[in-house]
């Protein structure tokens, strides 16, 4: 079987994006054709096009979309890392990035001078995004210099917002009511924000983890066990779960909040406390993320808007359309937020870059193959 993919670096992940046609019409589910496509089941993804990380094992499925407000419907896919998983149940804001610039280098939607805006559909969620793609004159762009933290070489300006994002998987930006929980840890217990917007997050107190906020992927690793012991407790908090029932990778996310401190990145750049506004370190997938996923940064920045909230206490109180400046391991994100209300922001935007990589026909084993050797083994796998 063949499956024609486009890689694409949006943020500080890469993608895969397929057509979701040609995907379902493979006769295969989605499941089992990402699985293969990846080499999911080796922790390396040897015998796949995954990337064996957090943010190198996605993919974006894509098509016309649905809804009349928009131009793309995107499904998200986690592909699991040495195990046979695939995770439908969040979005991806890097991937959306991703999809943007895909569907005006495709033609999906037509570029206009100087910037073209496409609008999607994320089916995961139910919510959509916008992204603002750079066409200076009209012309579909290859490369760019637009530069985010955590990514070495530049590419193309993508603005990315994030519309009314509060509630999509609770209905509601806070799930519980509270501006603070108490979630139980060992003997004790920690505060934590839990927010929907973007992604479900548990946005724990740095402070009760004995932690600052600013700690480096490494240091941070061993307290990653300590931290993702509070996702069950959390999701069962916000109705993510019953009590029985599995808990996804994926979310809730959860991390570590903090005041502003100065420290260095993972590249050596340092960064004072007057740099920025909140320290923020994220896990992905059990483990430290480079930089901060943007479905958890919206639910960082949501939940900053909101008096009495842990981003709230230690961060900058935000009022109105304002922006806010997030710590992060790779460096600081800067986001642009416009508040209707007390229910969140109605728009979160963040500046990104997106730069396409390679397209390829990736070839998926059948149940039998050809031994090697063969004169069609190529044609038959």
């Amino acid at each position: 079987m063949k499956l024609h993919g486009t890689l694409v670096r949006g943020g500080t992940s890469k993608c895969w994006i397929f057509d979701a046609a040609q995907i379902d019409g493979l006769g295969i589910d989605r499941d089992r054709a990402l699985l293969i496509a990846f080499g999911a089941e080796d922790r390396r993804q040897l015998d796949g096009v995954g990337g064996a990380t957090s943010t190198t094992s996605k993919a974006a499925i894509v098509g016309p979309s649905v809804r009349a407000d928009c131009d793309v419907d995107y499904t998200f896919a986690q592909v699991g890392i040495g195990e046979p998983s695939v995770e439908w149940g969040s979005n991806c804001g890097n991937c959306a990035t991703a999809v943007g610039l895909y569907a005006v280098q495709t033609g999906v939607v037509a570029a206009m001078d100087p910037v073209t805006t496409v609008r999607i559909h994320n089916t995961n969620t139910g919510t959509v995004a916008e992204t603002v793609v750079a066409t200076p004159g009209g012309a579909v762009p290859i490369s760019g210099a637009a530069r985010v933290p955590g990514v070495v070489q530049p590419g193309v300006p993508v603005d990315l917002t994030f519309v009314d994002p509060a509630g999509g998987s609770t209905g509601t930006l806070l799930p519980t009511g509270h501006p603070v929980d108490l979630l139980p840890s060992g003997s004790g217990a920690v505060r934590a924000t839990l927010a929907d917007a973007g992604a479900p997050s548990v946005l724990v107190a740095a402070d009760d983890l004995g932690l600052i906020g600013t700690e480096s992927p490494r240091v941070l690793g061993p307290e990653a066990e300590r931290l993702v012991a509070l996702r069950r407790a959390a999701a069962l908090a916000m109705g993510l779960v019953d009590e029985h029932d599995p808990l996804p990778q994926a979310i809730p996310k959860v991390g570590i909040v903090g005041p502003p401190a100065a420290y260095r990145t993972t590249d050596g750049s340092a960064v004072d406390a007057a740099d920025y506004d909140l320290s923020v370190r994220m896990l992905s997938m059990g483990g430290p993320h480079p930089a901060i996923g943007l479905t958890a940064a919206v639910a960082v920045l949501s939940a900053a808007t909101v008096p009495a909230t842990l981003p709230a206490l230690f961060g900058r109180q935000l009022a109105g359309t304002g922006s806010l400046r997030i710590g992060t391991a790779a460096g600081v994100v800067v986001a642009r937020i416009d508040r209707s209300d007390d229910s969140g922001p109605r728009r979160v935007t963040l500046s990104r870059a997106a730069r396409c990589i390679a397209t390829a026909e990736l070839f998926l084993p059948g149940p039998q193959l050809t031994p090697v050797g063969s004169a069609d083994h190529i044609h038959s796998a």
